[in-house]
């Protein structure tokens, strides 16, 4: 059986957590603009998978693991900060190098590079880690049926493709993806230092 308030509850605050920027937004974002309307989604598939992982340890109790031992939060936290500052770094030399962004079809092994891209930076993006282990587990319910569990994912899954895809699928627009193209070195610059800020921010915090 399904608990319908418990889902309805945990939609409330997913749904906030989602449409708030941040790097993976900033990730789908740059890829769906620079790249091809397949990477970027490719993309969204790697970040909606890692949601789904959060967002079961949520449910079945991983802010009870990092409360229990807070070194371990610790060194998800720093791990993800780093590779933040790294991934934004990388955007913001290409971008002086004058490096081109793809705009042809992508071949299989540049979906599976914008997958693992999509996977890492989510599951390296301590913002996630500190919603799911923090928010998102205190409005889930201490104990589900495996009916609501399933729900649950479920909207977690139709939530985060439905945004991100919204996201990839709008920016990848022919006019929009021209535009970035024109003025591409300067906004690879913006979302690099968006995402090194970002990383920087969780260290300090």
């Amino acid at each position: 059986m399904v608990d319908g308030s418990a889902v309805l509850g945990v939609f409330s605050v997913y749904i906030a957590g989602v449409v708030i920027p941040g790097p993976n937004f900033v990730a789908v974002a740059h890829k769906a603009a620079s790249a091809t309307r397949f990477e970027a989604l490719a993309v969204v598939a790697g970040i909606v998978l890692v949601n789904l992982f959060w967002a079961s340890c949520a449910i079945l109790g991983v802010g009870i693991v990092f409360a229990a031992f807070p070194w371990l939060a610790l060194a998800v936290k720093v791990a993800g900060a780093a590779y933040l500052i790294w991934f934004g770094g990388r955007l913001i030399v290409n971008a002086s190098a004058g490096r081109p962004a793809s705009i042809v079809n992508a071949p299989a092994g540049g979906l599976r590079q914008a997958f693992a891209q999509g996977f890492a930076t989510n599951i390296a993006n301590p913002k996630s880690m500190a919603f799911f282990a923090a928010v998102f587990s205190s409005a889930a319910p201490a104990h589900v049926s495996i009916g609501t569990f399933a729900a649950m994912l479920g909207m977690v899954c139709v939530v985060a493709s439905g945004w991100y895809g919204f996201v990839a699928l709008t920016l990848s627009h022919a006019r929009i993806a021209a535009a970035y193209r024109r003025g591409k070195a300067w906004a690879d610059r913006v979302c690099g230092g968006l995402i090194v800020a970002l990383g920087v921010r969780q260290l300090i915090r």
